[in-house]
């Protein structure tokens, strides 16, 4: 079969549908991923065939020098200068995804670009299926994952989904409804609705499939990217050899929003040992940090976070998963979106300590939480963790499910899609 594979975010937004994508061409199907431009890198690695959508993310994150202490008015406009993004760019993503969509079998879609790949997939009657990292299906179980962990009624957390529907809608449905218009003069819609099966690259580990999700939505584990191929530079290499597995530091595209007192606070709470930092999207370079930091480029984090003792990160799904895979602990510092939700996840299986908000971000607090993470019990139940983890295989479960849903595997000779797209199917 020939899939379009749609996303569009960051390297992290990429890198796992990137690794989906291998996973089906290496099942016999031909796949195109499209992606923001400077996210396609690992694509290319794994000779994924892509193409690039339009925009520059990058462009919408803080340029400041991490010198510049960060304001709140500067961390809002981020979020319009996103928003700006894709109105002006979902017209040409909806174009570029139906050139490539006319000739395959099914779209699967993620991220921003989502409408603008459910809307190509209606108008062009494809098969569709929805891919995400992050639980976007109604529960009683929990509350919203764009929303700070709270212990609520069930009837409250189902609720906060059609929040976050009602706004995804608005901030990127309405964008890509108008552009379907444009393009295909079809009518218009009051509502794109994601009635369709919704496959999940998350670890059941870090997360159970809740038991009020419809039968199409499912939890397949991480699809993370093979590392086979990826060679460590010498100088990491040496560094690594030189003592005991370091501490990691990394806070991917947010990283921009790291500033001095943010990095002086985990300078200190390092206190001396051996630590590797990834910049990220940022600015900060070795100046900036004394000799025991070694800084680092683009790494497959598959290999370099077993090599840790812990990771501090933002909790994005991709570290969240990676570092818990490596069977290492966690200090989660998030920055917003989707990050506290996966911070609370580490929390819950213990292999992490309460996430530290930039307020409790304090030298002390880091300290302590680091105190935590090297005690025996933690040590051991994120090797167990990562053990459970390393058991899964999230591609091939995805590729398998995909396969059923199409209808081409065995077993499965008439499409699951036909049931699930008809009318009536959610209730």
């Amino acid at each position: 079969m020939r899939f379009t594979v749609v996303t569009y975010g960051s390297d992290g937004d990429t890198r796992p549908f990137a690794a989906l994508c291998r996973g089906l061409l290496d099942a016999g199907h031909a796949v195109h991923l499209l992606g923001e431009s400077s996210s396609l890198g690992i694509a290319r690695t794994l000779r994924v065939s892509c193409s690039a959508l339009a925009g520059d993310v990058r462009s919408t994150l803080p340029a400041a020098s991490p010198d510049v202490p960060l304001t709140m008015r500067e961390a809002m406009a981020t979020g319009r200068s996103l928003l700006r993004l894709i109105a002006d760019s979902t017209m040409a993503w909806t174009q570029t995804i139906a050139e490539h969509a006319r000739d395959s079998d099914a779209v699967l879609f993620s991220g921003l670009a989502m409408f603008a790949g459910l809307g190509a997939a209606l108008e062009l009657d494809k098969p569709r299926i929805g891919l995400w990292l992050l639980p976007i299906s109604p529960t009683r179980e929990f509350c919203s994952p764009m929303m700070p962990p709270l212990s609520m009624p069930g009837f409250l957390n189902r609720l906060t989904y059609h929040t976050l529907h009602a706004s995804l809608w608005r901030y990127y449905g309405k964008p890509a409804n108008a552009a379907r218009q444009q393009l295909f003069g079809g009518a218009a819609r009051e509502r794109m609705k994601l009635d369709c099966p919704i496959l999940y690259g998350i670890s059941p580990q870090l997360l159970k499939r809740p038991a009020d999700w419809p039968a199409s939505h499912q939890v397949c584990g991480h699809w993370s990217s093979p590392a086979a191929d990826w060679r460590a530079p010498a100088e990491l290499e040496d560094f690594l050899a030189a003592g005991a597995p370091p501490i990691y530091v990394g806070f991917g595209s947010p990283s921009s929003f790291v500033r001095r007192e943010r990095l002086e606070r985990i300078v200190t709470a390092v206190a001396g040992r051996r630590a590797v930092f990834y910049p990220g999207w940022s600015s900060i370079d070795a100046s900036m940090l004394p000799k025991n930091f070694l800084v680092i480029r683009e790494t497959a984090h598959s290999w370099l976070l077993p090599r840790c003792c812990v990771a501090i990160h933002h909790g994005g799904a991709g570290t969240t998963h990676t570092s818990a895979r490596a069977g290492i602990p966690s200090i989660v510092m998030p920055f917003g979106a989707d990050q506290f939700f996966w911070a609370s996840r580490l929390t819950a299986a213990g292999v992490a300590p309460k996430f530290l908000s930039r307020s409790a971000a304090t030298a002390e607090a880091l300290r302590a939480a680091m105190d935590f993470t090297q005690t025996n019990e933690v040590q051991l139940r994120a090797k167990t963790l990562g053990a459970a983890m390393a058991r899964e295989d999230g591609i091939a479960d995805a590729v398998q499910r995909i396969e059923a849903l199409l209808g081409d595997a065995p077993g499965h000779p008439v499409s699951q899609l036909e049931q699930i797209l008809s009318p009536g199917f959610y209730g």
